[in-house]
C-alpha cells in the first residue's frame, strides 16, 4: 500500500492537472470544455491506490482523476485532451472516453451509468479465467436510478463478479440536488441486491483506501462485489461551459461546502512541510511538460479519419471515404 506522502502525490497531481486543463479551455486550446474533477480527488486516488497495475477500471465523464490515478502518463492524457495525434487514444476519444488498457484503463464513459456493466463484464471475464484480477468502476449519484446500473447489480451479484461499484455522490446531479430526485438511498439499492454497501468520507483519501482495500480483498478471495458510496463535493462547474453561463442552481454557501475537507489540504497535513513542497515543486515540473508536450504535437491528419472505425479487413462502403 502507498504511504501518505504518495497518496499526497496522487490528489496535488489531479487537482494541478484539472487546473491547468481548465485554463486551457479559457485559452481555447481545448474544444467543447471538461467536466472538473476538483474537489473529489481522494476517491480517485484512495481507490486506485488498492490496486494492482492489471486490475481494470471503468470511468465517467468526470474521469480524468481516475485516468491519471490508475497510472495513464499525464503528458499524453493532456494532449488528448487538447485532440493531439499524441494523445492517449491519438486525439479521437477526448476528455470523456479516454482509455489506456496497458494501465488497466478500459476507458471512460459519457453515457451515464454505462460504464458499470463493462466493468462487470470484465470481472466476469476475469473470474472465469481463474484470475484473482478485480475491476473497479466509477458514477455519480445521478447514475444510481439508471436501469443500466441496476442490471450490472443483478448480474454481479448473481454471478459474484469481482467488481466494485464506486458511487462519487456530491450532492449535485448536474445541476439538481440529489436528493431532490433519489428516492432511498445509494447504499441500499445495492443492499437490495446482497450486495455489502458502505459509506465512506470521499474527502479522505486514506479513508478511501482502506475501504476499497476490504473490498478488494474481498473480491480477490470470491465473494463478489461490493460497493462503496464516497461522500464528496465538487468544488468546480458540472462542466466548464458554467464559467460563462453562470447558471444559479448553487448558492454562494454550497458552492463553497467541503472546502474546509479539501483532499490536498486533509493529506498534506500527514506529511512534512518539507516532502510536502518537493512534491509539489515536482508536480509542477511534470504538469509544465505535459501542457508543452500537448501543445506542440501534431493535429490527426483528416486523411486518417477512418482509422480504427472499421475492424481490420472490413471494406470501407464505397462514397464513405
Amino acid at each position: 500500500m502507498p504511504d501518505s506522502a504518495a497518496l499526497y502525490r496522487t490528489v496535488r497531481l489531479i487537482r494541478r492537472f484539472e487546473e491547468r486543463a481548465v485554463e486551457l479551455v479559457r485559452a481555447k486550446q481545448i474544444f467543447g470544455g471538461i467536466h472538473p474533477y476538483t474537489g473529489q480527488e481522494a476517491i480517485a486516488a484512495g481507490t486506485c491506490a488498492a490496486l494492482r497495475r492489471d486490475d481494470v477500471i471503468t470511468s465517467t465523464h468526470r474521469g480524468h482523476g481516475h485516468v491519471l490515478a490508475k497510472g495513464a502518463d499525464p503528458a499524453r492524457m493532456m494532449a488528448e485532451l487538447l485532440g493531439r495525434a499524441t494523445g492517449l487514444n491519438r486525439g479521437r476519444g477526448g476528455s470523456m472516453h479516454a482509455a489506456d488498457f496497458a494501465v488497466g484503463i478500459l476507458g471512460a464513459n459519457a453515457i451515464v451509468g454505462a460504464a458499470a456493466p463493462i466493468a462487470t463484464g470484465a470481472a466476469w471475464a476475469a473470474r472465469r479465467a481463474g484470475s484473482d484480477r478485480v475491476a473497479v468502476t466509477y458514477f455519480g449519484d445521478g447514475a444510481v436510478s439508471q436501469g443500466v446500473v441496476l442490471e450490472a447489480f443483478n448480474l454481479a451479484a448473481l454471478w459474484r463478479a469481482p467488481v466494485i461499484f464506486v458511487c462519487e455522490n456530491n450532492g449535485w446531479s448536474t445541476t439538481t440536488r440529489t436528493r431532490d430526485v433519489v428516492a432511498g438511498t445509494v447504499t441500499g439499492r445495492a443492499e437490495a441486491f446482497g450486495i455489502p454497501a458502505e459509506q465512506v468520507d470521499g474527502m479522505d483519501p486514506e479513508a478511501v483506501l482502506a475501504a476499497t482495500a476490504r473490498a478488494v480483498a474481498r473480491a480477490r478471495a470470491g465473494a463478489g462485489p461490493a460497493l462503496l458510496e464516497c461522500l464528496t463535493h465538487r468544488f468546480d462547474a458540472h462542466h466548464t461551459w458554467e464559467h460563462a453561463a453562470r447558471p444559479r442552481y448553487r448558492t454562494p454557501e454550497e458552492a463553497q461546502e467541503g472546502r474546509d475537507r479539501d483532499p490536498l489540504l486533509v493529506q498534506g497535513a500527514r506529511v512534512p512541510v518539507a516532502d510536502r513542497a518537493r512534491i509539489d515543486a515536482e508536480i509542477e515540473e511534470l504538469m509544465d511538460a505535459a501542457v508543452r508536450f500537448a501543445l506542440d504535437a501534431p493535429r490527426p491528419d483528416p486523411a486518417t479519419a477512418l482509422d480504427h472505425l472499421y475492424a481490420d479487413g472490413t471494406a470501407v462502403r464505397a462514397g464513405a471515404a
